[in-house]
């Protein structure tokens, strides 16, 4: 927002270091059965597709009462916005909710995120600082106040959130596992 400081690129790539530095935690120890495990009977998942590849739970206007993400959906819907956010920041056509494919249960999904990081790093290292006051339309759409800079502070915060998920939803899956 015009007037605003804007945090430098350095700040904005240590935070962003740190959360991945949290996820490593739970990639590390995400088992295949991990990803579909429901934990409450209203849940949204990841199913297999017409195509035979995975569909995920949708609703375009979000329902009432919200349903619990499997790790599976959580990583798709990262890996979306993700690969949207990619898209405007390098100039792309963004993707469409369904061109975006989940790789599947376990390490194919596991190597998907990492894939993103390695992209949005290279994204993070080119970046200047006055690259953060450009305007930028994702995720806020026809917002011409917001910046690069807030496309920054959304994706470690929106990153932060879906880590917290997934790791809780595998502490949970474990606990129960073990008692």
């Amino acid at each position: 927002m015009p007037g605003m400081p804007v945090p430098s690129a350095t700040l904005a790539r240590w935070q962003f270091d740190l959360t991945w530095s949290l996820f490593e935690y739970h990639l590390d120890r995400l088992e295949p059965e991990d990803f579909r495990w429901e934990p409450a009977p209203l849940c949204w998942t990841m199913r297999t597709g017409p195509d035979g590849g995975w569909a995920p739970d949708w609703a375009d206007t979000e329902p009432d009462p919200v349903p619990v993400p499997t790790i599976g959906w959580l990583t798709w819907h990262l890996g979306w916005w993700w690969s949207v956010t990619l898209d405007h920041l390098e100039g792309r056509t963004p993707r469409e909710r369904t061109d975006v494919h989940w790789p599947g249960p376990g390490e194919p999904t596991v190597a998907w995120l990492r894939d993103l990081r390695v992209q949005w790093l290279a994204v993070l290292d080119r970046l200047t600082d006055a690259d953060l006051d450009r305007p930028a339309a994702f995720p806020w759409q026809d917002d011409p106040a917001h910046t690069v800079a807030h496309t920054l502070g959304w994706v470690n915060a929106e990153l932060m959130k879906n880590v917290a998920e997934i790791g809780q939803l595998r502490l949970l899956r474990a606990a129960q596992a073990s008692g």
